[in-house]
């Protein structure tokens, strides 16, 4: 038959393995990718801590670690991931490229969000004497 061949405890094995890269991924992009979403919208044009300096330097970093492909990233991130890991294999080492990777595209996706928000809404919020 097809399946004989298959180890299912190999199977389980790695599916837990991908379920714990996920999860640490996700974790750490989160905690990283949303404040740096939030600056990111704060900084931009018209908004409440305007800065064309800091949003345009951000902007560009996230658009060059958007635009590079996670093979490479995580080629160059070898030397970074073994420092903070201990190795740059297995579960461990793929955890910090894939936050690297992934962070760029959630903050920008934080931004966009923000920026849908009615500034109505916004002038409201500071009306009553709400803050950022």
């Amino acid at each position: 038959m097809l399946l004989e061949n298959i180890d299912w405890t190999q199977i389980g094995d790695a599916s837990l393995d991908t379920l714990a890269m996920l999860g640490g991924a996700l974790f750490f992009t989160v905690l990283l990718g949303l404040p740096l979403g939030v600056v990111l919208f704060l900084t931009g044009r018209n908004q409440l801590l305007a800065q064309g300096f800091v949003y345009s330097v951000l902007s560009f970093v996230l658009n060059i670690l958007r635009s590079v492909p996670f093979i490479i990233l995580l080629i160059v991130l070898m030397p970074a991931t073994t420092l903070l890991t201990g190795t740059s294999l297995g579960v461990r080492g793929v955890i910090p490229p894939l936050v690297v990777g992934t962070t760029a595209f959630f903050a920008r996706l934080v931004e966009t969000a923000l920026r849908e928000v009615d500034r109505g809404v916004t002038e409201a919020s500071l009306a009553q004497g709400d803050c950022t």
